[in-house]
């Protein structure tokens, strides 16, 4: 049977007939509705031919595409068994070299959230070796998929790679994914895809600051909102790869899966493993396309169940000098302003007086905080915030009590390398795990935190990424089962661990540690691809940056923390007052367009970003999922290549609508360099059809750099 699963202008036909593997006749734009015989041409239609020097039969490529059934590109499912086990020299030879066909036909379905699901049976029943393959297509186009392993014979089988690999079409020739170092995240690259195998593997123990996050083809010249783009993301916080292939096979492919070091996953006899979920997106709209599916589809699981408050976290504020007097009067200028949440980073724990000791002794240090916390806490409630707290679970140093009593529950020799100081605490010691649980569990009931900032500063290096990683996922999800009110951030020096994975668990990321406003409109344009921006940390700074060095004016930070999960990490208590004004009057109007920027409001939002002539110039938004409202950010990141540059373009609109369009003021007027402003902004705003604001645009106060511009465009 061929099996065709369509949702939101997404077909995915999976021919199942015979008993070979199933194979993706077609993953891409919508097919509209197809009978049975067309379907049956369409598969017969696709048969290639025979090449010189190949195998003897037209090669398919499969769901499950290995050496055993002629493809020589890199496979989705390595495994391999002991010759001297019990299974003997044929299985382990066989295993090397798998040939699955179908154990039982093809199990359709829909899920409880309204996902096209497919389940594959298969087996090798020489090599003892059993895979379900799973397919399910959202109602947002949203495609994921993962294999199974299970060991159905008699000796350990090793598990070395179970990917997902799904085809693209030779037009997608174009490349694109990121790199980064700590405080610069997301750094796009692109690169044209030839013969062979572009492939980036993550061996941290986590994603990693280069982490390639997101792996898309599409066809040349792609951009935000023209070309098609197929994309795959692995939704998993450990070691990964994605890579891209072209085949001369006549096959180009994405693939996508978890990265096991040698040895790492081993079956017994019966058990199963199951690949984590890679996420792929078709999109017909270029990059612009994938937030539009995968915003919706994450919305529509989110554990976010309020609006976002306005944080304040005190790490650039004081860093380790905490005390409560050295902390009210930043409490009393983060209450006047309007601060909703207000989070005591790292240093209130015992003997933690510098990131050199104290990971693992999660206690209130009794020197610092001789009452506990409760005073602080007190505190922070009278001036009407909620209370947060920063940790670090998964990570000890060498220096703290733990270490002393629990030297065994050290990741990896003693000696080893260090980072930060600090060493990991091996969480698949279920010991060791039950006794981060026991203390976070005791914090929490005994203050009323609402809060937790989950750090994770290093890299793993030794021991099992895998383990780890499933341990910690335990870990979350077992706290977050007994404290269910308690929010969660996810920060790994910044953005080291941003993942579909993760943010099933979590209610905020921290997308890097810096607050450099140039550096943030970077990373929160690429991190938003596939995380809605009320997910994103986005916190106003200090005008220095702590981080780089580089000064900004107010207005630019405002302009760039506005479109996030909104923030402040800055020593308000020595700000002037005019500068605590401008940031109360932020807050109130963050808090206006609150529902609007996280897409809360009835039919949600879309983020948009326009392709422009000149990359000194930024343009992005967030519009109401009836069009009726929007917010656009025109940003100068650099000087621009025009004395006069050309007009903005405003795309996403509904183009049949009248606009008003108004430029929105938050902490004064961004640095110009102009004789005279365009006319329309000296009126207060203007009012044009939408399809005159995507095609013609609007001209723009000529920004200097590091200078933002923010238009409120509603439909009259």
């Amino acid at each position: 049977m061929i099996h065709h699963l369509r949702a939101a202008g997404v077909s995915l036909l999976v021919d199942t007939r015979g008993t070979g593997v199933p194979a993706v006749l077609h993953w891409g734009a919508d097919l509209g509705e197809l009978t049975p015989a067309q379907a049956e041409a369409v598969a017969a239609a696709s048969v290639p031919a025979v090449g010189p020097s190949s195998i003897d039969i037209p090669f398919r490529l499969s769901l499950v595409p290995t050496w055993g059934d002629g493809w020589s590109g890199r496979p989705a499912l390595q495994v391999s068994r002991d010759a001297a086990g019990a299974d003997g020299a044929a299985a382990a030879e066989r295993a090397r070299t798998p040939v699955l066909t179908q154990r039982s036909d093809a199990e359709p379905g829909v899920s409880a959230a309204g996902d096209q699901s497919l389940r594959l049976n298969l087996v090798d029943t020489d090599a003892h070796i059993g895979v379900g393959v799973e397919l399910a297509l959202s109602p947002q186009g949203v495609l994921q998929m993962h294999l199974e392993v299970s060991n159905i014979g008699t000796s350990p089988l090793t598990v070395a790679r179970a990917a997902s690999v799904l085809p693209i079409p030779a037009c997608a020739g174009e490349l694109l994914d990121f790199s980064g170092v700590w405080g610069r995240e997301r750094r796009p690259i692109r690169r044209t895809l030839e013969h062979g195998i572009h492939s980036r593997e993550g061996r941290h123990g986590r994603g990693g600051h280069e982490s390639a996050f997101l792996l898309a083809a599409g066809t040349r010249g792609f951009g935000f909102g023209a070309g098609e783009v197929w994309a795959v993301h692995e939704a998993w916080s450990g070691d990964t790869e994605v890579w891209a292939e072209s085949s001369p096979l006549g096959a180009n492919v994405l693939g996508a899966g978890e990265l096991p070091a040698p040895g790492e996953i081993v079956l017994a006899p019966g058990e199963t493993y199951t690949a984590p979920w890679t996420v792929a997106v078709y999109s017909a709209t270029g990059l612009g396309g994938i937030p539009d599916r995968v915003h919706p589809w994450v919305r529509s699981w989110s554990t976010i169940a309020r609006e976002r408050p306005v944080t304040l976290n005190t790490w650039e504020a004081v860093y380790f000098d905490q005390s409560l007097e050295r902390l009210e009067p930043l409490i009393e200028a983060a209450s006047a302003v309007g601060v909703e949440r207000f989070v005591l980073d790292d240093g209130w724990f015992h003997g933690r007086r510098d990131d050199h000791r104290a990971l693992g002794d999660w206690t209130v240090d009794a020197g610092v905080w001789p009452h506990g916390l409760g005073p602080l806490i007190d505190r922070v409630h009278a001036g009407g915030m909620e209370f947060g707290l920063w940790v670090e679970p998964e990570m000890i140093s060498v220096d703290s009590d733990l270490a002393r009593a629990h030297p065994d529950w050290v990741m990896g020799r003693a000696g080893a390398n260090e980072w930060r100081f600090q060493r990991v605490l091996d969480l698949g010691i279920p010991e060791a795990s039950d006794h981060v649980y026991a203390r976070l569990d005791a914090l929490l009931a005994e203050y009323p935190i609402a809060y937790l900032k989950w750090d994770h500063n290093r890299d793993l290096l030794e021991g099992s990424s895998h383990r780890q990683t499933a341990a910690v996922y335990a870990l979350i999800d077992r706290l977050r089962a007994a404290h269910p009110g308690v929010e969660i951030e996810s920060c790994a020096s910044g953005g080291a661990r941003i993942d579909l994975g993760i943010l099933r668990r979590v209610d905020r990321v921290w997308p890097s540690d810096t607050n450099d406003p140039l550096d943030r409109q970077g990373i929160h344009a690429w991190t938003s691809l596939i995380v809605p921006p009320e997910y994103l940390g986005a916190h106003l700074g200090d005008a220095r940056a702590h981080l780089t060095g580089r000064s900004a004016d107010l207005s630019f930070r405002t302009a760039t923390a506005l479109f996030g999960s909104a923030g402040i990490e800055w020593n308000l208590a020595a700000a002037t007052d005019a500068d605590r004004a401008a940031v109360a009057a932020w807050i109130g109007e963050y808090r206006r367009l609150r529902p609007l920027l996280h897409g809360s409001r009835p039919g949600g939002a879309r983020v948009v970003r326009a392709d422009g002539p000149d990359p000194a110039i930024a343009v992005h938004g967030v519009i109401a999922g009836d069009r009726s409202h929007a917010v656009f950010s025109v940003a100068a990141l650099a000087a621009t290549a025009a004395a006069v540059p050309e007009a903005v373009r405003l795309p996403g609109l509904d183009p049949r609508a009248t606009y008003r369009v108004a430029v929105l003021p938050l902490a004064g007027d961004p640095g110009v360099i102009q004789d005279a402003p365009p006319p329309w902004t000296a009126a207060g705003s203007v009012e044009l059809p939408g399809v005159a604001l995507a095609e013609i645009g609007l001209p723009m106060p000529l920004l200097l750099p590091q200078q933002a511009v923010l238009l409120e465009v509603t439909a009259v």
